[in-house]
């Protein structure tokens, strides 16, 4: 039985921990105490506990997460109870900043804060001495332990810890870089500064291995990976020297940061080799000036052209609802902005107070008010009352359900035929929606394909034969071979087929992009 446990609640199973695989990778003599444990926010708390209890472990170590928070407390309120005497050691960005008042930071006995890839092994190191002088029974041993920023060329790179199951079944993330020069008030990785270096002969070693070992989708980890040009032209001319059908790279890029000799490069690859991550966040000059984010748009809408007219890359582009000083009306005119640049996927996000960050010192001025609970969206705000704000809210769920699932590529623009505004029109038929069927989730898919086709062609009153065909590319495009039934009538009968029970009774599938997102 293994003494120490490094353990986290992914988001979701095809999820594999980065952060337990660097941990692990840095115990040195201790690696062989130690196992990894992964289960998914899914799972019932009390059994993952049961599951963490039979290892019979000395120390565990939780990796926390906005997105597992509320999860985790229970598991450790659970082991607390039964074996009291197990050490739990915190870490991970929901508990590196604000820790008072957490209950999950009153059930550990410690937490390390900040990037804790040595500092965990240190403090195991003590936990585990069985001097009676050692830490353990030392009452002026900190509960918060802040760990020192680790150098990369200490560190003992994690893809070796991969498994061949991971490779096969998992999202594989790597990073060549960690930190942001840029001081984006709502975002973590703000907080992280110097930017550095993993060494690049250690970073590609460790990629050429697992490329041997198969692996053929590589999702980066990296805040800026376009910051320092020759590293990021060196890793691009790596990976596209070594390049086979069916290998896929996600970067998230800064927008407006191309220069000729990256774009030589990405304009090789082939297509569905590329997905590019591209935070815009807002259009509106002052709310950029605002939350400290500094952005050239004449720059970023000719990188944007460049990579729609001349290269095979995936565009993913973000935009975040509820930033201080944005109204509906300037919002609508960036996501306007926005699709008229043509990026393949727009993720409409809600603005979060993450722990830590400085977005809260608009609150007084801007009265930022955010949900109390994970994930800490924002509830409403000067400019955006509590029902606009759940107007956007379910405007970004159907906007990821139509927009960016792959469903209706065809069919999304004749939203705004008629009128030159995409926001408006989207967040009509929004509202439209939710007045029908008072849900954002577990649509059906033949339900959504039905009612979307209900608000074009009654709504807004376009042509039902043009419409019918529309949807008819999107169904072909998609792999189906029939039509659906409430096309009949408007479609040549060669494509009466009858619809499948397994097509209309199919739940309508979240968004799969490549890389699976994740969540920042």
């Amino acid at each position: 039985m293994p003494d120490i446990v490094l353990t986290t609640l992914n988001a979701k199973f095809i999820h594999a921990a980065f952060g337990l695989r660097y941990l692990f990778a840095n115990l040195g003599d201790l690696q062989p105490r130690a196992a990894i444990a992964e289960f998914d926010i899914n799972l019932r708390p009390l059994d993952i506990a049961e599951t963490l209890l039979a290892r019979e472990p000395k120390i565990i170590g939780f990796g926390v997460y906005i997105w597992n928070v509320v999860e985790t407390t229970e598991v450790i309120a659970t082991i607390k109870r039964v074996r009291p005497e197990i050490k739990i050691i915190l870490g991970g960005p929901e508990v590196s900043y604000e820790t008072e008042g957490q209950p999950i930071v009153a059930l550990a006995d410690h937490v390390i804060t900040g990037e804790a890839d040595l500092k965990f092994a240190e403090i195991c190191r003590q936990l585990l001495d069985s001097n009676p002088q050692s830490a353990i029974h030392n009452p002026q041993f900190p509960k918060i332990i802040p760990a020192e920023l680790p150098d990369f060329s200490r560190l003992v790179l994690p893809y070796d810890f991969y498994t061949a199951a991971d490779l096969a079944h998992r999202i594989i993330y790597v990073e060549a870089s960690r930190g942001c020069p840029f001081t984006c008030e709502f975002c973590l990785s703000s907080l992280d500064i110097p930017v550095r270096q993993v060494p690049l002969d250690k970073f590609l070693a460790a990629m050429q291995r697992l490329l041997d070992r198969g692996l053929k989708q590589f999702k980066f980890v990296d805040r800026t990976f376009n910051l320092h040009l020759p590293t990021s032209k060196a890793i691009l001319e790596f990976f596209l020297a070594r390049h086979q059908p069916g290998m896929f790279f996600h970067f998230e890029l800064v927008p407006d940061r191309l220069p000729a000799e990256l774009r030589e490069v990405i304009a090789k690859f082939p297509p569905g080799a590329l997905q590019f991550e591209v935070g815009i966040q807002t259009f509106n000059p002052e709310v950029g000036h605002n939350i400290s984010r500094r952005q050239n748009y004449e720059r970023l809408a000719d990188n944007f052209n460049f990579l729609r007219k001349e290269t095979c890359v995936h565009i993913h582009a973000d935009l975040i609802v509820g930033l201080p000083g944005e109204t509906l009306e300037s919002f609508a005119t960036g996501f306007d902005k926005l699709i008229a640049l043509g990026p393949q996927e727009i993720q409409v996000g809600i603005l979060k107070r993450l722990r830590g960050t400085p977005i809260v010192r608009h609150d007084t001025e801007w009265q930022m008010i955010y949900n109390a609970h994970p994930p800490y969206e924002i509830l409403q705000n000067k400019l955006l009352d509590f029902a606009t704000m759940q107007r956007l809210r379910r405007f970004a769920r159907y906007w990821d359900l139509v927009g960016n699932s792959g469903n209706f590529i065809a069919v999304t623009p004749l939203l705004w035929s008629k009128d030159a505004s995409p926001f408006n029109n989207f967040l009509r038929f929004s509202g439209w929606l939710f007045a029908k069927i008072h849900r954002t989730d577990s649509i059906a898919l033949a339900r959504l394909m039905e009612l979307l086709f209900e608000f074009l062609t009654r709504e807004l009153a376009l042509d039902a034969k043009l419409v019918a065909e529309t949807f008819w590319r999107d169904c072909q495009r998609t792999g189906r071979r029939d039509a659906p039934n409430f096309l009949k009538e408007f479609l040549p009968e060669e494509n009466w087929a009858v619809v499948r029970d397994r097509d209309r009774n199919r739940s309508l599938p979240k968004r799969q992009s490549r890389h699976a997102a994740v969540a920042k």
